[in-house]
This record gives structure tokens, sequence and C-alpha cells, in this order.
């Protein structure tokens, strides 16, 4: 739930970089083919066979075969196909050199060094982490792969017990505010939609495709063009993730929330925090605390901003979900293809006449709208597909970029009161008890509130009320939606339908503030990690993942120079 509009990485993050990539990858050479088409129905075998007889290799002089990508082009609605890159291995591969569409590559394997009879000492204490999201998770694998035994502290639950609390809010509207969509393991992508498309190219990429699919994931996620997971599926990888750290020597403490920081000399000493269920405070001794908190832990940032960690405003998004029917989405993007494909997936963008950006985000084919509050008396949606993804909605958010500048007042987080505004509004127009507010998007053009619904019913599983969602937003996000969402429908016949059901309000999409960090990965105080999507260094599951095993190998070298003194 969160989007792609983060400040990027930086030179000396760079630089680093492409020193990780020396010391933690193994190269494995192989050959890749790309542009390879094929029909809507075929199989793998269907596949090799193709590629056999374009290239003209015979089949025994193959000593491995495997799928690199897969995708589907539907820019000509008479004649969809798959288009297929894959790595193959070959006896004499010589040959195959100069040759178009293949090309020689080092298929990468991740590898971390491991710390040896790693144990505390009067100087040295294990590490922490601070939040079980994406990029806490894959910190929290990596360190303890390289024997460093990390503390994951969640304010949320466990998976099993926190499964049970969302879809009690879903059904009874009774919030807990540890316990739901945006808190607990697994973070907030968990109850989304698994999805794993990103702008993100970097090696660390298949270490986590690995281990997803290690822990439960089809196979299909490491090529798929779109890849997801399913919230289904994700509940139980989670699980086998966590139980995988701890068989490595980490320890996770759920229902442990993060209270204060304490430093002396500009170093990290030690952190507060409190156990929620028994209601007690105790302190933890360490040396770094990775800050993979998620976008939406405010009573940390508001924490942080006191002991003074340095923060930064930066751009978000904000808007609506809007609705569909799948069947109309899947003949718009397949035509006559629109029954013998996947459920169709649509990424749109486009910039209004107030030079506003607008553009889809987290779409679920398939899939239901999500009530995604984390604070009392404050409403919030997102959306949510199931592996399967064949429910009779598509879903997706319609996003307006926002700028510090449209922020009222100095603070630096602003943007979190921004937010908030839009949410208490939303809450009080869906009935203050998290029904959400919805309307057709014809009337929204008109500014009126919905009597009736058209050929789409909204899918918010804890129920709706009509309402004018123009009282939601300032004029500038609302003239950007409508504009929006009518130049959209350009590109997508039928997207501006008078009766596509717009759900308001969707405000979480990445965080309000970004914390900066130096050479060393720390923030200000050193120690301090900040890490993945809340710390404005990710935009979704596999950028905050990547980001987390970033931090992590900062983490490794960080006590390897402790140990060495």
């Amino acid at each position: 739930m969160v989007d792609l509009t983060y400040i990027g990485r930086g030179r000396v993050e760079n630089l680093l970089e492409k020193m990780f990539n020396k010391k933690n990858v193994k190269g494995k050479e192989m050959l890749k083919i790309n542009n390879i088409k094929m029909p809507v129905k075929h199989n793998e075998n269907d596949l090799k066979n193709v590629v056999c007889k374009l290239y003209k290799i015979n089949k025994n002089e193959i000593k491995s075969f495997e799928i690199a990508g897969q995708a589907i082009d539907a820019r000509k609605k008479n004649n969809v196909v798959f288009v297929y890159a894959v790595n193959i291995k070959l006896e004499n591969e010589k040959k195959f050199e100069n040759i178009k569409n293949i090309k020689k590559f080092e298929k990468q394997i991740y590898s971390i060094s491991k710390i040896e009879n790693f144990s505390e000492n009067e100087k040295i204490k294990r590490p922490v982490v601070v939040g079980s999201g994406p990029a806490g998770i894959f910190a929290g694998l990596v360190i303890a792969e390289a024997g460093l035994k990390p503390i994951i502290i969640e304010q949320g639950k466990n998976v099993d017990e926190r499964k049970k609390d969302v879809y009690n809010f879903f059904k009874t509207r009774k919030l807990n505010k540890y316990s739901n969509v945006q808190f607990g393991e697994g973070g907030a992508g968990t109850f989304s939609d698994g999805k794993l498309n990103t702008n993100t190219n970097n090696f660390r990429m298949q270490k986590i495709y690995d281990e997803l699919i290690l822990a439960g994931a089809e196979k299909k996620i490491s090529y798929m063009s779109k890849p997801h997971i399913g919230t289904d599926k994700l509940i139980g990888i989670m699980k086998n993730i966590r139980k995988k750290i701890e068989s490595l020597g980490g320890e996770y403490r759920f229902c442990t929330k993060l209270t204060k920081i304490n430093y002396e000399n500009n170093k990290l000493k030690e952190i507060e925090v409190e156990d929620l269920e028994n209601e007690k405070k105790y302190t933890i001794s360490t040396n770094i605390a990775v800050l993979a908190i998620g976008h939406s832990a405010r009573e940390t940032f508001y924490m942080l901003n006191e002991q003074k960690v340095q923060m930064e405003r930066k751009i978000f998004s904000v808007g609506v979900r809007i609705e569909h029917k799948q069947s109309m989405i899947n003949r718009a993007q397949y035509g006559k293809f629109a029954d013998k494909l996947p459920s169709a997936e649509y990424k749109l963008n486009v910039k209004t006449s107030n030079g506003r950006g607008v553009y889809t985000f987290c779409m679920c084919p398939g899939g239901v709208v999500v009530p995604s509050a984390s604070e009392e008396n404050r409403l919030v949606v997102n959306g949510m597909s199931y592996s399967k993804r064949n429910l009779e909605n598509a879903n997706s958010a319609i996003l307006v970029n926002v700028f510090p500048d449209d922020f009222e007042g100095n603070s630096v987080l602003a943007g979190i009161e921004f937010q908030r505004k839009l949410e208490e509004k939303a809450f009080i127009l869906g009935g203050s008890d998290y029904k959400a507010p919805v309307q057709l998007f014809g009337d929204f053009l008109n500014n009126k509130v919905s009597k009736k619904l058209g050929n789409v019913k909204p899918s918010y599983l804890a129920d709706y009320k009509f309402a004018d969602l123009n009282q939601i937003f300032p004029e500038y996000i609302n003239s950007s939606l409508k504009e929006g969402i009518t130049l959209m429908d350009k590109k997508i016949k039928g997207f501006a339908n008078y009766d596509a059901i717009l759900t308001g309000v969707e405000s979480r999409s990445s965080s309000p503030v970004k914390i900066p960090r130096n050479e060393k990965f720390f923030a200000n105080i050193e120690g301090i990690m900040p890490c993945g999507e809340g710390a404005g260094y990710a935009g979704g599951i596999m950028s905050a993942a990547v980001d987390g095993v970033k931090c992590a190998e900062f983490v490794v070298e960080y006590f390897k120079d402790l140990m060495s003194k």
C-alpha cells in the first residue's frame, strides 16, 4: 500500500551498491534468449519446442532450461500473445554468440558472509529490527543468516492472530489499533495483493523471490512481468519466513512497541519498548536499531521527532479507490481473448491541466476494497486480491500528487496531519462507524450524493454509505480526480462510466516523511538505521524488501568492524 513517489537513494548509496554487488553475488554463466512469442494456449513443453526449432537446438544439448521472463502483449487485440525470455545452459554455447535475441550472462546467486561465534558482551549487543513488514522481515532474515541473532520487535500480532483481528474488523467494525491491515506481521502488503512488480532493478531481487518461493509462493513469481502472491497465501508465507529466522537464532517479540531511543555522544545505547499485552515497559541494549517501521507508524514518527532524529517532508499522494466490473476491464485489455486469459490489469497515468499528476496504483484484479484504518475515528481504504483474482470487481487507487507546500504549517510532520484530516472527514461522511463513503463517478462529477447503484456494486467489506466525496478533499484534488479519470477513459474505454464506484479515502500510499541516512546508512544518530517504505526508501513490497537486505548488509559490516576492535 505504498507508491513510487519516494525520493531516490543518492550517489553515495549507488557507489556502495557496486561494492556489495561484488562481495555478495556469485555468478553462474548461461545463455538468455529473449522475445519468444507464444499463442495464448500453450505449456512449458511447447515453449521449449519452439526455442529448439527457432535456434536449431538439439534437445540432447540442453543441460538446463528455465523461464526467465513472461509477459502478455495485448497491443493487438486480435492477436494477443505471451512473450518469454528463457535461461538455457547448453553443451556448446559458442555457436550461439552474436545471434539476435541471445546473450551470454551470469545468473546471480546472492550470499552474505557469516560472522562465526557471535556473542554479546559489554560493548557488542544484538541488533534490533523494528517492524516486520517486507523491509523488516528481509533485514532480519539476512542479519540472521550472517549469524547476528536479531531481535525483531513488532507492535502488532503474529500473522495468525492478526488475521482474526482484521476479519473481525471487517465484520464488526471494531478496530484494534495495533492489529489491523496496517500493523502486524507481514506489514500492510499482507492484506493487499502481494504485488511484487516494481521499477527496482537490483541483484537482490532474486534473493527475495527465492526466499518467498522456499516459504510457499509459486515459482512463477520469479519470472512473471507483474507477479503477485495473494493475501490468502501470504499469511502462511510470512509464518514460514519467521520460522526460518528463528531457526537461525533470530527472535520475534510481537505486541512490542518502540517508545523511546536512548543515546550518548550521538551513538545509540538502548531502546525503550512497551509490552502491549502485559502493559510493561523495559529496555533493550543494542548497537543498531533498523527502523523498518512502515508508512503508518505515526506515533513512532512523532517520538523520533521529539528525540531529535532528523526527518524531511516529502511528496506523497492521496485519492480514492475506483471499481469497475472485472469483465469490462478484461474486454478493454484483451478483446476477444478476454475469457481465455487471467484477470486483466492496468496501469494508467495522466497529467491534468492544473499540472498535477494523477495515476492508478495498487490495482487489484478480481479483488475487493478493504477497511484499512489504524487510528480510531479515521477511515482509510485499500485494495486486496486473493491468489485466484476471480471476484466480480476490479479496483485501483486513483491518486493525486501532493507536495510539502500543500501542507499547513512548517512542521516536518505536517503531511501526517494532512492525511489525518482527510481520514477524519471520510470517517464522518461514512457515518462515523467505519462504513465507507461511496459515490458513483458521474455523481462525483456533478457534486451530488448518489441515490442508487448502477451496474457496479461496492465491494468494501465493512458496509458503505452514499456521500459526496467532494467534501473530503481540497478543490485542487477534486478537480484533478475528475479530469484525471476522464482522461483515463481515452486509454480504457468505459473507465469513466457514470456508475463506476468511488470509495474514500486512500491516504496511505506512501510515507509523508523521509529519514535521511549517511554513507553508513545511519540517520543523524549512529546506530539508528532508517529502512524501507516508512523511512522514504521504498515504493512497494519488492523495493522495501530489497532495502531491507541492503540495510542488513550495512549491519553486518558494522558488526565486523566492532568485533575487530
